[in-house]
């Protein structure tokens, strides 16, 4: 199934500077104002090759930036091939307690979605895969991993925490969230050997980075009309693999906000709710996360209706067989989620917003942050708010197994992957 093998990270040297200064979170997370905070503490910080602005070509810019930093022995690549493991220790809000999560990092053969191999999960944007697209050219480099799971099999486990049992890490650092982020370095060759066979029989389930696995094949496709050879560096797409049930897995939901609706009547569009979901009225905006929390252990499908004020209604899906009828070609893995829910009942056929349209983006924006929906409706610049409970591990292995993906930001995978750690030079 899945080809995993190790590779030699191109990794800073302490020449560049403190590993805290030289890291920053995923590209797509990151404004503007962030960026040059990053580029103030240490010019040699990764946003400078994974989100480039300067110059009239910046993606030029960052390959002759990427060739200035090797020659100038600012970034490395490490002596021996190997696999990495990488932990994220964190804490949440809600409790406060310490959790870990960790995965290996290796090379993963790219391989097309039909295979069944490499699965994913979500809906894609062109305008992002032609950006890193455009990168890869410039740069002939993976700057940032890929995050996905694997499945192993009860009984035949694999305790990649035993692999470093005793080792020091080759890389420690806390970063300004207070997330702590460490590498380890498997260069023993019967760990290595283990790890490969291990993951061999592995189907990997994008958890985060679909445009950067697209646009990887795209690449490697595109080197291939260059007369580039089966078998090349670009074959291969730098990936993070955790377990399926770590404990430290954290899923958070992605909620969505409502603009430019004419002849916007909430109590309208509450009304017209009844005919599929039981409503309960005026629930104090204190008691949204414990309502939604009740719903979520209880298996039903509901959501946090917000439009102004101090309280909310909850609307909780009476029958769930609705969905077979209006969406019979799609397995039930993915016409249960509820991010379909919402879209088919709600948005396309109550208020008139079209997949188009939420693919643009013209009507609909996203946040996990519950404290913003909150924010952007009463100031607003919002006319409403759906508030959803997260999407399940298991939910997102199901609807990729039926080889369907589920609508754009269904999922935030918390933490994310912090970039700069280790990089995939592909020569």
């Amino acid at each position: 199934m899945a080809e995993v093998r190790p590779f030699r990270a191109l990794r800073f040297t302490p020449a560049a500077g403190n590993i805290e200064e030289l890291t920053c979170p995923p590209y797509d997370i990151i404004s503007e104002e962030q960026r040059r905070e990053y580029l103030e503490r240490n010019p040699y910080n990764v946003i400078r090759l994974e989100l480039p602005r300067e110059g009239e070509d910046p993606y030029a810019k960052a390959g002759e930036t990427l060739k200035s930093w090797l020659e100038g022995g600012i970034l490395k690549k490490d002596e021996k091939p190997a696999f990495y493991v990488y932990e994220i220790e964190f804490s949440l809000e809600k409790d406060n307690l310490r959790r870990r999560v960790m995965g290996l990092v290796g090379q993963v053969k790219l391989e097309e979605f039909e295979k069944g191999i490499v699965l994913p999960h979500e809906e894609t944007l062109s305008k992002a895969k032609t950006d890193r697209f455009n990168l890869m050219k410039a740069t002939n480099c993976n700057f940032s991993s890929i995050y996905s799971l694997y499945m192993d099999e009860p009984g035949n486990c694999l305790d990649i925490a035993s692999l470093i049992a005793g080792v020091q890490p080759v890389a420690s650092m806390t970063d300004h969230q207070g997330l702590t982020h460490r590498l380890w370095a498997i260069t023993d060759e019967e760990k290595i050997s283990l790890i490969s066979s291990h993951m061999r029989d592995k189907k990997l389930y994008i958890a985060d980075g679909h445009h950067r696995y697209e646009t990887a094949l795209n690449y490697r496709n595109y080197l291939r009309e260059k007369g580039v050879q089966e078998g090349a560096p670009s074959d291969y797409v730098m990936m993070v693999m955790v377990e399926m049930n770590h404990p430290g897995l954290v899923v958070f939901p992605t909620h969505r906000m409502v603009r430019g609706i004419g002849d916007f009547e909430p109590n309208r569009i509450i009304s017209e709710c009844e005919k599929y979901f039981d409503i309960t009225r005026n629930i104090d905006i204190s008691l949204m996360d414990e309502a939604l929390s009740k719903a979520y252990d209880s298996n039903l499908h509901a959501f946090g209706f917000y439009t102004g004020g101090s309280s909310f209604t909850l609307l909780t899906l009476k029958d769930s067989s609705v969905m077979d009828s209006l969406l019979p070609k799609l397995s039930p893995a993915s016409r249960t989620l509820d991010v379909t829910i919402l879209h088919t009942l709600v948005l396309e056929r109550l208020m008139g917003i079209d997949r188009e349209n939420m693919a643009n983006q013209r009507s609909l924006a996203y946040t996990r942050d519950i404290g913003e929906v909150l924010e952007r409706v009463n100031n607003g610049e919002f006319q409403c708010g759906f508030v959803l409970n997260p999407t399940r591990v298991t939910e997102i292995r199901d609807v990729a197994l039926a080889g369907e993906k589920m609508p754009q930001k269904s999922t935030y995978f918390y933490p994310k992957l912090i970039t700069g750690l280790t990089m995939n030079k592909l020569d």
